[in-house]
């Protein structure tokens, strides 16, 4: 069986953060953290699904969680983060509360979009996160058009678009990339490249094998990174935004990582084997892989326990929280639908 993410490091320029890696010791301890929580709450999310408690589409991010992990340690205050439908990951990494994010999951009033946007649908002004976006590629345009704003005012931030390998060749994404660099935009688009496009994998789906170059018509500097090592992406997503917040323009990062469940939560994924989940789970797993570089830098068992002790703790809370929270008002039906100008 081919290891898609071992066979992965052969192509671009891999990052890895195994040699060396520029994270403390407690900057490892929160990267636990905040991965095990993204872990722990999508599985808390797949089963209130199957409970029939979750309506509509649920993307889980199980699998990929030092991407988002990753690229949000090396941002600050101010920059400006837009996803696809896959995207309560992105909303826990950016400090998003996990009682707001579980609450609009089951379309109580106490969501960030006030039970009316669901999984796809979450915004926080006071976050910079614009949202996950049902369409697929359309947040590809909208990161760019952060970016300008950024730019326009004078500020030093950055925009971050994510996508995925499903998205990677639409046309919007190359306009997006032309824009980009015409206007030498402070945007950093991540792809995140997990395989497989819905059911499909990339290598049936793509002419283009390096996503990482996609943007060298247009003179966009790109590279490849591990996305299970979440210092890693860290590592080169701090070199991209120092890039970006210099005022040289855009930047491509194609981060190779996996996801353990379906496209969504109702895809059995009949198109790969079991045994190619389970490959990458024990010998790729993100969580793992810090866990054991904790526990080699002298991290007790127990205190890595209280921390996942903590984490069950902020996820059985949001549960109660969200199940004692009322639904919308019906009368709140068309209300946020329209703004008069």
């Amino acid at each position: 069986m081919k290891d898609h993410l071992m066979q992965a490091e052969t192509h671009g320029t891999l990052i890895s953060g195994g040699n060396g890696p520029s994270l403390t010791r407690e900057q490892f301890q929160q990267a636990f953290h905040n991965m095990l929580l993204i872990r722990k709450f999508e599985e808390k999310a797949g089963q209130l699904y199957g409970m029939g408690l979750i309506g509509g589409f649920c993307h889980l991010y199980i699998g990929q969680e030092a991407v988002v992990v990753g690229v949000q340690m090396a941002l600050k205050d101010g920059d400006k983060i837009i996803t696809s439908y896959r995207d309560h990951g992105q909303m826990l990494a950016a400090g998003m509360s996990a009682r707001g994010v579980m609450a609009e999951l089951t379309g109580r009033e106490t969501g960030y979009s006030r039970g009316k946007g669901g999984s796809m649908h979450m915004f926080s002004r006071e976050k910079n996160f614009y949202g996950g976006h049902g369409i697929v590629g359309a947040q590809v345009a909208l990161g760019a058009g952060l970016a300008f704003a950024n730019k326009y005012r004078g500020t030093d931030e950055v925009a971050v678009a994510y996508f995925g390998d499903g998205a990677a060749n639409q046309g919007q994404v190359y306009e997006s990339f032309n824009l980009a660099a015409l206007h030498k935009l402070p945007c950093i688009f991540i792809i995140e490249n997990n395989l497989y496009g819905m059911g499909t994998s990339v290598e049936r789906a793509s002419a283009s094998k390096e996503f990482w170059r996609n943007g060298e018509p247009w003179g966009i500097p790109g590279r490849r990174v591990d996305g299970m090592d979440v210092a890693a992406v860290y590592e080169a997503t701090a070199e991209v935004v120092a890039h970006c917040r210099a005022g040289k323009g855009p930047y491509l990062l194609e981060i190779m990582t996996y996801r353990y469940r379906g496209h969504s939560v109702s895809d059995p994924a009949k198109y790969r084997t079991r045994e190619e989940v389970e490959s990458v789970r024990k010998n790729r797993d993100p969580i793992e892989h810090v866990r054991h570089i904790l526990l080699d830098s002298g991290v007790t068992e127990d205190e890595l326990k209280s921390i996942e002790n903590d984490v069950k703790d902020t996820v059985k809370d949001c549960v109660e929280f969200a199940q004692t929270s009322p639904f919308p008002d019906p009368a709140e039906l068309y209300t946020d639908v329209l703004q008069e100008g």
